[in-house]
């Protein structure tokens, strides 16, 4: 199933990271998938905010993954863009199979690596202002696609 919405700001797009954030528990693994720009960090960002995580939020570009353990669940916030499909030495599955919440940028780049169940949120930019975004929601399993499920209903 999925699920889009279209964002036209910001605030708004933060405002649906809370809600998402407010949904999510431990052994979540969420793709954030998009082109350059179009506000994949902010968006975890906003997440970790709600998470209660009151380090400062940075891409982890070079780094590959960042761990913040200061909110309500840890949050495992990782860029896979330069990995060029090496990624045993990381131990994905630990991660996965761990206590907090997987927010994996450019995680399609990994698909075969990812569990079955994740959620993948696609954010676009529209051509008409640049701020304004799609954001589409596809779910991979039960617990993804009950997440889907609990935002539509809140959003109504």
């Amino acid at each position: 199933m999925s699920y889009s919405l279209i964002m036209a700001n910001l605030q708004e797009t933060k405002e649906l990271a809370y809600l998402l954030a407010s949904l999510a528990k431990e052994k979540d693994v969420i793709v954030l998938t998009g082109d350059l720009g179009t506000g994949k960090t902010a968006f975890t960002q906003s997440f970790a905010e709600k998470l209660g995580i009151t380090q400062r939020i940075k891409s982890p570009t070079y780094t590959i993954i960042r761990e913040y353990q200061s909110g309500r669940l840890p949050l495992y916030h990782m860029d896979v863009y330069r990995l060029n499909g090496d990624t045993e030495s990381l131990g994905l599955e630990e991660y996965f199979e761990g206590d907090g919440i997987c927010m994996i940028e450019w995680g399609n780049l990994i698909e075969a690596e990812l569990p079955q169940d994740h959620l993948e949120i696609i954010l676009e930019k529209l051509p008409d202002s640049e701020e304004t975004r799609r954001i589409t929601f596809k779910d991979s399993g039960n617990r993804s696609q009950k997440l889907v499920k609990q935002l539509k209903n809140l959003r109504k």
